[in-house]
């Protein structure tokens, strides 16, 4: 289907480098140097990828620009120092990629947003977010609330504290957050961890004899810049997809598997699924095991991004995993960080925002008119998919050189990083990224999208195909 790409835009399609640079001066004001954390596994004093374009767009009271560029800088960088390839990025496409959700068209119609009951509701003493997009998580929140119905949540919510509401749902099964301000969260149990954590936490060991061959992309060959990577992808809704998306773009063979009886949002998948297969796995079926397992054997990288704990049961926590296959990079990630009281706790973007503290600075009005806020973007899921997938390809390069290794991210920590960023100077104003769309065909109607944030050797890097089937895939690599 690669013929069938166009641009949605007259003129568009793939680019040059050169133009863009030409069109946007270098920009001289300094991003957050994010990369700095993959140190130990990039090559000494590697140089950060190069980058063009305004330094702020959504003028917001956090410096959510400097998350999304850092973040994409971080990944640029990490290629550029394993491959020697020239790797760029513009301020137009970090906008374009943190709203890819919204920009998405299924012939001609917007996606989706959140539920009905997912969004802000008022307690009896504040403010509570609650999530609940998947249908498990809704029916675990109307049996916290003691409620059958949607429309008798807030009569309940109202009779409720903001925290007895995220207690109760919370040990249901739900999701839910209260609305906190930042500096509770900084004292509370679960946030007095993260300020001692790196944003990517890395651990190092020397690799294994013989070692596991790297792709040729990875050891300076002209082919596709990750060709021949092997991802296995164990994540949902959109952080790890998302990053996953950007490996797969870059060539990596990235295969996604999801449990049974528990499908992702078909929208969500859109958004995420480009560049990848989809394969359905149960695990506690013995023989879909073993096939798991035979891909594990083969695999370069896995991404987890289920909460703390979940995979144990399967032999497929980071430390299992490092121990059956030392040449493997683990990437790991959750909502709370795997260390505090709150790691085994379910967690999403929204969620994040209200229990840190980012809510309340986005809040609008005043006395009884108060209302939180959300940032622009979710940035926090992008933001944390970038980290992982820069955090994988910086394994990789590592391993040509004898190292191996692991990394951790969380939502949580990835919310800290953008609430300690100097915020955007004073009357900043918000300005429009008109982004570079692309459309293609695809099994699920003609898709409007936006491309890869990222230029490789002067040109628009492009994604290899639309999304496929949801599950279609055998549990086999290309």
């Amino acid at each position: 289907m690669t013929s069938a790409l166009r641009s949605s835009r007259p003129g568009g399609g793939i680019g040059l480098h050169n133009a863009v640079m030409a069109a946007d001066h270098r920009n001289t004001n300094p991003l957050p140097a994010l990369w700095r954390d993959l140190a130990p596994l990039l090559p000494e004093n590697p140089a950060p990828a190069p980058w063009t374009g305004p330094r702020w767009w959504w003028a917001g009271a956090l410096d959510v620009e400097g998350l999304a560029l850092g973040s994409l800088q971080a990944l640029a960088t990490a290629l550029a120092a394993g491959t020697g390839r020239d790797i760029a990025l513009t301020s137009r496409g970090a906008a374009a990629s943190f709203a890819s959700y919204s920009h998405l068209r299924v012939d001609g119609r917007a996606v989706g947003g959140f539920a009905p009951l997912s969004g802000f509701r008022r307690t009896i003493d504040g403010w509570v977010r609650l999530h609940a997009n998947y249908p498990h998580h809704e029916r675990a929140l109307l049996t916290a609330l003691r409620v059958a119905t949607v429309d008798a949540v807030d009569a309940a919510l109202l009779r409720m504290t903001a925290m007895e509401v995220e207690d109760r749902v919370t040990a249901h099964g739900g999701v839910a957050a209260a609305v906190r301000p930042p500096e509770e969260w900084a004292g509370s149990p679960a946030g007095k961890g993260l300020p001692g954590e790196p944003w990517i936490r890395v651990g190092t060991a020397p690799a294994p004899a013989p070692p596991r061959s790297v792709p040729a992309a990875l050891r300076g060959g002209s082919g596709g810049i990750l060709d021949g990577l092997r991802v296995l992808d164990l994540t949902r809704v959109i952080a790890g997809p998302s990053g996953s998306r950007i490996l797969g773009a870059l060539g990596a063979d990235v295969l996604r598997i999801d449990p049974p009886g528990m499908p992702e949002l078909e929208e969500q998948y859109l958004d995420t699924g480009f560049s990848k297969r989809s394969a359905v796995a149960d695990l506690t079926d013995p023989a879909a095991y073993r096939r798991f397992r035979g891909l594990l054997e083969a695999a370069d990288v896995v991404l987890l991004g289920y909460r703390g704990g979940s995979l144990a049961r399967f032999g497929l926590d980071p430390d299992a995993l490092r121990a059956d296959y030392p040449g493997l990079g683990v990437v790991s990630f959750d909502a709370w960080g795997n260390a505090g009281p709150w790691a085994a706790r379910r967690g999403f973007d929204s969620i994040v925002q209200a229990a840190s503290g980012i809510a309340a600075i986005y809040g609008s009005g005043e006395g009884g008119s108060w209302r939180p806020g959300a940032l622009p973007v979710q940035a926090l899921d992008y933001a944390t998919g970038l980290g992982a997938a820069a955090a994988a390809v910086a394994l990789m390069g590592a391993r040509n050189r004898g190292i191996s290794g692991s990394a951790h991210l969380s939502l949580a920590r990835t919310a800290l990083e953008l609430m300690r960023l100097p915020a955007p100077p004073s009357g900043t104003e918000r300005s429009e990224l008109e982004p570079e769309l692309r459309t293609w065909p695809s099994v699920y109607g003609e898709l409007t999208f936006a491309p890869p944030p990222l230029q490789v050797d002067g040109r628009q890097l492009e994604h290899s195909r639309p999304p496929q089937p949801y599950g279609s895939s055998a549990l086999v690599w290309e």
